[in-house]
C-alpha cells in the first residue's frame, strides 16, 4: 500500500485521455484527406485510425474498408494505387488498372488535386480547433486578466527594457496581447532573443526592446520547462467572458493564430539548441492524463491546442508529411512534370531521417521529464 499510495492520481488517467484527446484529432485529420478524395473522385480503398493490426471494422457502399486499429498513434487513408498507408505509389498495382480505374486512382488525378487531397487534412484540424475553441467560447468563456505591470523584478529583462509598473502591454513583436495569459504564452519560445514589446504608458504608446530571460519553470503538475520570462508580475483580476456567435468565432482564430506564432516561435528555439519544450507521444500522454484528471474541459481545450499544433507540422515541407508531398506538387506544377524518382526517393529518406531525429529527441525530453535518467 506504501507504494501505491505514491503512485499519482493522474495515471489511471493517461491511457483513457490519451485515447479521448488525439482520436478525434486523427479523425479528422484523416476526414478531411477522405473528403477531398472523394470530391476529387478518387476511390478511398482504406480509412484506418491507428496502425497495425485491425481491431474491428467494416465496408462502406462505396467499397471503403473502415477499420480501428491495434496502434492508435495516428491514421491514414489509402487510395487506389497506393503501395501502403505513407502513400508510396503501387507501380504494379498501376500497371494492372484500365483507363476508367485509373482515372479513380491518386495519381491518375491532376496535380491541383492530388495537393488538395494532401493539405485538406492539415486544414480540418485548424477547422477542428477553430470549432472547439469556439464551442467552449460561448459556453465556459474564458478568464481574461488584463496585461497591466503592477510590479516589475529586480534585475530582470523587463527593468533593463525600462518597462515600469502602470505599464500596459498591448502588443509584441507587433502580434497583438490582449491579456496577460496571451501575453506568458507569446513570451513562452522567446527566451534568450531580443523582442518588441510595444506599452501604453500613461496614454502614449512606445515601444521598447526587451531579452526575456531563459528560465526554469514548473507547472501546476510539476512539470518542468525552460521558458523566456520578462520579470513582470499583475494584480489584475480575472474577468469571465462569453462571447456571442460571431465573437467566439473570432476569438477562436485569434487563438489559432497566437497557437501558430508560438509554434513558429518554439521552431525558432529549437534551431537555437533549446529542445525543453519539444515533446513526444510520452510527454502528451502524461499531460493529457494529468488535464483529464482534473477537468474535461481543460482536455477538450488542450486537444484543440494539439490540432493546431498537428495541422501546422503536417505542413511543414518534409516528406512524408503533408507539407512534403505539397513541395513535390509544387516542383511539378512549376516543371510540367513529377519530380524524377530518385530525386523523390531520396528526399524522401532525408525527410524520414528528420522526423525520426525529432521523434527520437522528443522521447528523450520525454524520459528525462519523468526522471527516469
Amino acid at each position: 500500500m506504501s507504494f501505491l499510495s505514491h503512485i499519482p492520481s493522474w495515471i489511471a488517467w493517461v491511457v483513457p485521455g490519451f485515447l479521448l484527446m488525439i482520436t478525434p484529432i486523427v479523425f479528422f485529420h484523416e476526414l478531411g484527406h477522405f473528403l477531398a478524395a472523394r470530391l476529387c473522385g478518387v476511390r478511398v480503398e482504406t480509412f484506418s485510425i491507428g496502425f497495425g493490426r485491425e481491431i474491428f471494422g467494416w465496408m462502406d457502399r462505396h467499397g471503403t474498408r473502415w477499420k480501428i486499429s491495434a496502434l492508435p498513434l495516428g491514421g491514414y487513408v489509402r487510395f487506389l494505387g497506393d503501395a501502403d498507408a505513407l502513400g508510396t505509389p503501387d507501380p504494379e498495382a498501376l500497371a494492372k488498372l484500365d483507363d476508367k480505374e485509373r482515372a479513380r486512382s491518386f495519381l491518375g488525378k491532376p496535380v491541383y488535386q492530388r495537393a488538395l487531397i494532401a493539405a485538406s487534412g492539415p486544414l480540418a484540424n485548424f477547422l477542428l480547433a477553430i470549432v472547439i475553441f469556439s464551442a467552449l467560447f460561448m459556453t465556459a468563456g474564458r478568464f481574461v486578466i488584463p496585461p497591466r505591470v503592477d510590479r516589475v523584478l529586480p534585475n530582470s529583462a523587463a527593468a533593463a527594457a525600462g518597462i515600469r509598473p502602470g505599464d500596459m502591454i498591448v502588443a509584441v513583436e507587433g502580434d497583438d496581447v490582449a491579456s496577460y495569459e496571451q501575453l506568458q504564452q507569446v513570451l513562452l519560445s522567446d527566451g534568450g532573443r531580443t523582442i518588441a514589446v510595444t506599452l501604453v504608458r500613461a496614454g502614449h504608446r512606445l515601444t521598447v526592446d526587451a531579452t526575456p530571460r531563459l528560465t526554469d519553470v514548473t507547472d501546476r503538475f510539476g512539470n518542468k520547462y525552460r521558458m523566456g520570462r520578462l520579470g513582470i508580475e499583475t494584480k489584475g483580476r480575472a474577468t469571465l467572458v462569453r462571447y456571442g456567435p460571431l465573437g467566439a468565432v473570432a476569438a477562436a482564430c485569434d487563438e489559432v493564430a497566437s497557437i501558430v506564432r508560438m509554434t513558429f516561435r518554439s521552431r525558432d528555439q529549437l534551431f537555437a539548441g533549446n529542445t525543453s519544450q519539444l515533446s513526444g507521444v510520452i510527454g502528451i500522454a502524461k499531460l493529457s492524463g494529468q488535464v483529464a484528471s482534473e477537468s474535461l474541459l481543460d482536455l477538450i481545450g488542450l486537444a484543440a491546442l494539439i490540432s493546431v499544433s498537428i495541422g501546422l507540422v503536417n505542413l511543414f515541407p518534409i516528406p512524408p508529411l503533408d507539407g512534403g508531398y505539397l513541395l513535390y506538387y509544387a516542383f511539378e506544377a512549376v516543371l510540367g512534370r513529377p519530380l524524377g524518382e530518385r530525386a523523390q526517393d531520396v528526399g524522401f529518406r532525408i525527410g524520414l531521417a528528420v522526423v525520426f531525429g525529432l521523434m527520437i529527441l522528443a522521447t528523450w525530453n520525454d524520459l528525462v521529464r519523468l526522471n527516469l535518467f
